[in-house]
């Protein structure tokens, strides 16, 4: 069974599903699975996969069982594996059980460990009636992977002609041995020494020269595809839906991201290098056939091994590499995690716990190592050896053929020569071929992020530009995370007038930083539609819609820069005037300029420089500066004392633009013009708050620039 590994923290059932599927004939991708039937960050209930399963015409059958009946099951089945994990099991036997783990790959199990994670619940699955055996979808292209790259073909042309160029010198050079040795020292001519050395000198300075300009060329392509095809990738993701980061490791996508160094060296230099080795074994073979065909039948017989062994050790080679990779990415994602918690651990006391753990991941990926390492080590001595008796050989034959005057010695010594080219080029052709072999790993991998669907943003550009004259309006709007799954927000319904501030309450758990995030469009309505100035959203596109939108999230975060930087935040050519009217606003100047550096004054990673109050009125700022005409705010006065509330409410409340806010604090309620009370994912009540009016303020927005001072 070809294991399948999860991208996302939750989808081990789906992986599991999509390897039984495909061991029985209907082959199907992980990422076909995920986008039929998607699943939240909560996982899969057996249930769930039991409906997944009948809808690939499998047959389940799921099973309440003890250990010892576990080599009962038909095989292959999906285990219930840790309380909160699922595995496909493989093999049963008295000694021990294979599993493959689709976030680890396959694995073997003594009867000891199979108890300690099995929990006593199994899923067998066979073919239905209704069950499709179909071919595997078509392997995936390089064009999909790098996007449009300028320039790439012509490149390589150049450096493939200067590595053809570099090969003459190659071939020509065995003939100065031969000449040296059959026309030289055979009769003592020094000068036709002198000559040969004099032509083969100038041919090596010209090999000097040829050499230094394709590594200049193969720098450059280097360098231009590296540029192009990261940020063709980077790009990508910066438009991939919020969802598509909420279910997966960070780690593990940085680790993606990183297949796309491993196939550009692959393209800049192995590609090459496996055209010039195919034709230079031609070339050289060409010659040896030419001097004895008996010689090079030796040679031959000797690539012939060497290419089974390295066949027949591809599998491995592949299953270790990607185990690698993801014990990588593990050990990587425990180390971000732990410094980003760091306080918490500290606080805790938790730092050796964290450090056993971290301890067990470096030893796994350390396994994975040195289990490639040792891999390597047994190929290189396997071809050392292969080539080495070849070479015996050939040796012990060309001799007897000189002593039988057959051969010269000076064929011999070039033979030789041309021999070796033939052998090292063609193990470097094998090792190349299941190289790219290989990149089907790095490119599953790099697809799982560049072939994930972007954000939509379909906009109509026949309509005109948003407003905010009519306001807001929520239409049915129904929300839950997967099929299957309770609703998380349903038949909600509303308006918001043009300048308007409402505030939604509610119990916590009641959906409404979720009813925030459909109306931002971060989330995809599961039902039901946001309008803006009564055009859909979808209509307007998320681009358009967001350049008009202030918003202040709960987990809102600042940047490694200056406090400038971070409420411009992006601005090519950041107004100064603007950025304190922002900061005074969000009642966090005085605070800006008693610091030694002012708006200049660094804020740290993440902005730990600052207290939770700065953080949150920083992140403000940037809300306002933006000039938005809705502003959107979750919480934004959390980390605030009542005093400073008052006066960021008040600020909030001059302001002539559409306002939308989550609260639980009286002071922040209090400042809206209605409240709208959310209960399980509902609208329950909409009321007008009585409040006492507001004295103008001198930073009030202008009606021509909302939040201009």
């Amino acid at each position: 069974m070809k294991p399948i590994l999860q991208a996302e923290a939750a989808e081990c059932g789906l992986a599991c599903l999509a390897m039984v599927a495909s061991h029985h004939g209907h082959r199907c991708s992980l990422a076909e699975l995920r986008q039929r039937f998607g699943l939240s960050l909560k996982g899969a209930s057996l249930a769930r996969l039991t409906d997944i399963a009948r809808s690939l015409g499998l047959q389940p059958r799921p099973l309440r069982l003890e250990l010892d009946d576990v080599d009962k099951l038909r095989l292959p089945c999906i285990l219930h594996w840790d309380l909160n994990h699922f595995v496909v099991l493989t093999r049963c036997g008295r000694r021990g059980a294979t599993v493959v783990d689709p976030g680890f790959g396959e694995r073997v199990l003594r009867p000891e460990e199979l108890s300690t994670h099995f929990t006593g619940v199994a899923l067998e699955l066979s073919p239905g009636h209704d069950f499709v055996r179909r071919a595997a979808p078509p392997a995936i292209g390089l064009r999909q992977l790098t996007g449009r790259i300028r320039g790439l073909g012509g490149a390589l042309a150049q450096l493939l002609g200067l590595s053809l160029a570099l090969q003459v010198f190659v071939v020509l050079a065995p003939f100065y041995l031969q000449w040296v040795i059959d026309q030289v020292l055979v009769s003592a001519d020094r000068g036709l020494l002198s000559l040969l050395a004099l032509a083969f000198g100038g041919l090596l300075l010209l090999q000097v020269a040829t050499g230094w300009v394709r590594g200049a060329a193969v720098l450059h392509l280097s360098s231009r595809l590296g540029q192009q095809w990261t940020g063709n990738v980077f790009a990508h993701l910066l438009r991939l839906p919020l969802q598509f980061f909420e279910r997966r490791q960070l780690a593990d996508v940085v680790s993606r991201l990183g297949a796309v160094q491993a196939i550009q060296r692959s393209l800049t230099t192995s590609a090459v290098e496996a055209v010039v080795d195919g034709a230079m074994a031609l070339v050289t073979l060409a010659m040896m056939l030419a001097y004895s065909p008996r010689l090079a039948m030796f040679t031959g017989v000797a690539v012939l091994v060497y290419l089974a062994m390295r066949t027949a050790t591809y599998g491995p080679l592949r299953r270790g590499t990607e185990r690698q990779l993801v014990t990588a990415a593990r050990q990587q994602g425990h180390l971000l995690e732990t410094l980003r918690g760091m306080q918490s651990l500290k606080v805790s006391g938790q730092e050796a716990s964290r450090q056993s753990a971290y301890a067990n991941l470096l030893a796994r990926t350390l396994n994975a190592e040195v289990g490639l390492a040792r891999l390597g080590l047994g190929l290189s001595g396997a071809n050392l050896a292969v080539f080495g008796l070849e070479r015996l050989l050939v040796v012990w034959f060309g001799a007897g053929l000189v002593l039988d005057g057959a051969f010269s010695v000076g064929m011999l010594v070039a033979y030789l020569a041309y021999k070796d080219q033939f052998a090292q080029r063609v193990a470097g052709l094998i090792d190349k071929g299941l190289e790219f072999r290989m990149l089907r790993l790095h490119g599953e991998r790099l697809a799982d992020v560049v072939l994930a669907p972007p954000e939509s943003d379909a906009a109509d550009t026949r309509l005109p530009e948003v407003a905010g004259e009519r306001g807001l309006r929520v239409d049915g709007l129904g929300f839950r995370y997967a099929d299957g799954e309770p609703w998380v927000l349903r038949e909600c319904g509303f308006s918001i007038g043009a300048g308007e501030c409402v505030a939604i309450v509610g119990p916590s758990g009641c959906g409404k930083t979720t009813l925030l995030k459909l109306m931002l469009g971060l989330l995809p309505a599961s039902e039901g539609q946001v309008r803006v100035d009564g055009r859909p959203l979808a209509a307007i596109g998320l681009r358009e819609f967001r350049a008009t939108v202030g918003a202040v999230m709960q987990d809102d975060t600042l940047f490694a820069g200056s406090i400038a930087d971070n409420i411009a935040f992006g601005e090519v050519d950041p107004d100064a005037t603007r950025i304190e009217a922002a900061a005074r606003l969000a009642a966090v100047h005085d605070e800006i300029v008693a610091m030694p550096m002012g708006y200049h004054s660094l804020i740290g990673d993440m902005g730990n420089s600052l207290s939770g109050g700065q953080r949150q009125r920083v992140i403000l700022a940037r809300a306002l500066y933006r000039q938005p005409r809705f502003l959107f705010l979750d919480e934004a006065t959390s980390h605030l004392d009542v005093e400073r509330e008052r006066q960021v409410n008040d600020a909030v409340r001059r302001l002539r633009i559409t306002r939308v806010i989550i609260a639980h604090r009286p002071e922040t309620i209090a400042s809206a013009d209605r409240v709208l009370v959310m209960h399980q994912g509902r609208i329950v009540a909409d009321h007008r708050v009585e409040r006492r009016p507001v004295t103008p303020d001198p930073l009030a927005a202008s009606e021509a620039s909302p939040v201009t001072a």
